[in-house]
């Protein structure tokens, strides 16, 4: 963190009003982040295989942390910063902390490795909840990207781009959140502006998560971009019961409004909700089973130190925005043909980067 801090107080950046940030999704900045994506990825494999950064260039990688957590920082030379997450690895660890998908509260604590706990807010409301592997991933990265931030800061960078793609994407919305939060609440500069490229990310968080999120961001400085034949922002796989609900609802005290009713109408009803009800209380049962304890002890093997937190079953994971959507033309659909053997095949840089090619220069947001 030395050697960054130097590198920053050298470079002496300051911010060029032609390069200012402004809300809603840029062709230019995603095509370019692209390219930093397949250059980040440190391969040469089929589906990374893109130009090299033109506007960014890379200052800083932080070590590997966490489940095989780790993010980048490039700059533009001229007062914009890029702090990217990188996605899954194929490591087990990385891998691990994907599968973990349970729901823990959006606000409060975890003990990472016996030290300081890591404190968050990402929502204001008290039903948001959030999968807790990424949000490991996020606690263990925020430890250097906050310093890293308070450089650039005073170095003179007033403009950050928070991005990643897939479980880099995934990530970055909760980092978002976290750095949404501090900026309120005075520990980041009122004038830091920043702006967010979700891309190819799955499912963060729960509705109430997804609402906040969304109208946080309806000016337009954060956007998730997915390609439509991507099955990764399809994920986690996601199970609705009636507790999920707003507490307004009939569902909730269905059982006590069918108990009211005179018999056999009772019996009948019952019946029915039951049969309604139980698979998918049955079915949050086993994934919560397996995905929060048994894969978290899995997870915890490779987090020495660590403290599970306590683990609210809930497994309603959804989709959030604002997105921008890559709809696969012919042009497309004759390049990457569909093979069941290949399933990354639709959410690599190069399929993304194909799309974006053709995508309208000028698109308005919602």
């Amino acid at each position: 963190m030395r050697r960054l801090t130097l590198l920053l107080a050298a470079s002496a950046v300051h911010t060029l009003c032609s390069g200012q940030l402004r809300p809603g999704f840029d062709k230019a900045e995603y095509t370019e982040l692209l390219r930093v994506f397949a250059a980040q990825a440190d391969t040469t494999m089929e589906g990374f295989n893109l130009p090299r950064p033109e506007r960014f260039a890379l200052a800083w990688k932080s070590p590997v942390v966490g489940l095989q957590n780790r993010w980048d920082l490039y700059t533009d030379g001229a007062g914009t910063a890029a702090i990217v997450v990188r996605g899954t690895t194929a490591q087990l660890a990385s891998w691990l902390e994907n599968f973990h998908a349970v729901l823990v509260p959006a606000e409060g604590e975890l003990d990472l490795d016996g030290g300081e706990p890591f404190r968050y807010t990402l929502s204001d409301d008290p039903a948001a909840r959030v999968h807790l592997g990424w949000l490991i991933g996020l606690g263990h990265l925020q430890r250097s990207i906050l310093p890293a931030i308070d450089s650039l800061v005073s170095a003179g960078t007033r403009q950050l781009i928070l991005c990643g793609h897939s479980q880099g994407g995934a990530i970055t919305y909760l980092l978002t959140a976290h750095l949404w939060h501090l900026r309120a609440i005075g520990r980041l500069p009122a004038d830091l502006v920043m702006k967010t490229y979700c891309s190819a990310a799955p499912k963060p968080g729960n509705l109430p998560f997804a609402y906040g999120y969304e109208a946080a961001q309806r000016e337009g400085w954060a956007m998730n971009v997915v390609n439509s034949a991507d099955w990764v922002p399809e994920v986690p796989v996601t199970v609705q019961t009636v507790d999920d609900f707003n507490p307004v609802n009939p569902f909730r005290n269905a059982r006590k409004a069918i108990r009211s009713l005179p018999f056999p109408q009772d019996l009948g009803l019952r019946i029915l909700f039951n049969r309604l009800d139980r698979p998918t209380r049955k079915a949050r049962r086993s994934y919560h089973r397996v995905l929060g304890r048994t894969i978290g002890r899995l997870a915890a093997k490779n987090l020495p130190g660590y403290t599970a937190p306590e683990l609210p079953e809930g497994t309603h994971f959804v989709r959030t925005g604002p997105f921008v959507v890559l709809r696969p033309d012919a042009a497309y659909r004759a390049r990457f043909v569909d093979d069941p053997k290949k399933v990354f095949m639709h959410h690599l840089m190069e399929p993304y980067y194909d799309l974006m090619l053709r995508f309208p220069d000028r698109v308005r947001m919602p």
